[in-house]
Order: C-alpha cells, then structure tokens, then sequence
C-alpha cells in the first residue's frame, strides 16, 4: 500500500484562512464614479489578492453598467474584511450603496481550481 504525505508548508498562506464572499450593491447612476475608479480599484485588489483572489462586478446584461460586485475572500474574520472593504477606492469614492459579508462553505473543499 503507498501511503501519500502532504505537506503543507509549501502551500501559500490564504489557504488557511476562512472563506467568504462579499456581495455589493453600488449606489444607481454612479457610473461615472466606477469609471473614473476602476484602475485604482483594480491595483488595489492586485495589492490585496492574499485576501481577495478572486473579485468581479456584477450586472443584469453583458455591456450594462455593473449593479455591484462579488468577492471571495481569505480572511480570518469579517471584521478583518470590513475593515478591508473601507480602504477599497470604490468605497472611498462613495460607490457602493450596501455590502454584505457571508461566510462561505466551498462544496469540494480539497479541490483547488485556477478561475
């Protein structure tokens, strides 16, 4: 029988955090903020892809303007990740109308996908 070890020292640190998505509602008729913020807003998620490797915006129909965005995030908390959201350019520029921060239970944890 082969037994398999894992080790896990070489896997990278966000693995071990919770999981969580954040679901944003944006203020309507802002989106001359989102245009003007959206390079900022995308080097900061860059700057804080540990927490957040996967982030999007959200909308009715391919080429509207986006009604809000959706995040899965690493993180050990939700306050951790409300205190996140609050330095987010999209945030600070007043985009967003509301967010809510839910803990998420990844069906097949052990499988890892690349999205």
């Amino acid at each position: 029988m082969t037994h398999i070890i894992f080790d896990f020292t070489d896997l990278p640190s966000f693995f071990f955090y919770m999981l969580f998505i954040v679901l944003f509602s944006d203020k309507p008729d802002c989106g001359e903020i989102r245009a003007s913020k959206l390079q900022a807003h995308i080097d900061w998620l860059e700057k804080n892809k540990k927490f957040i490797p996967v982030g999007g915006s959200l909308r009715q129909e391919l080429g509207e303007t986006p009604k809000g965005g959706l995040w899965i995030v690493n993180a050990d908390s939700k306050d951790q990740i409300d205190t996140l959201i609050k330095t987010d350019p999209f945030f600070i520029a007043g985009l967003r109308q509301s967010y809510e921060i839910l803990h998420w239970s990844k069906a097949n944890a052990e499988r890892m996908v690349l999205i």
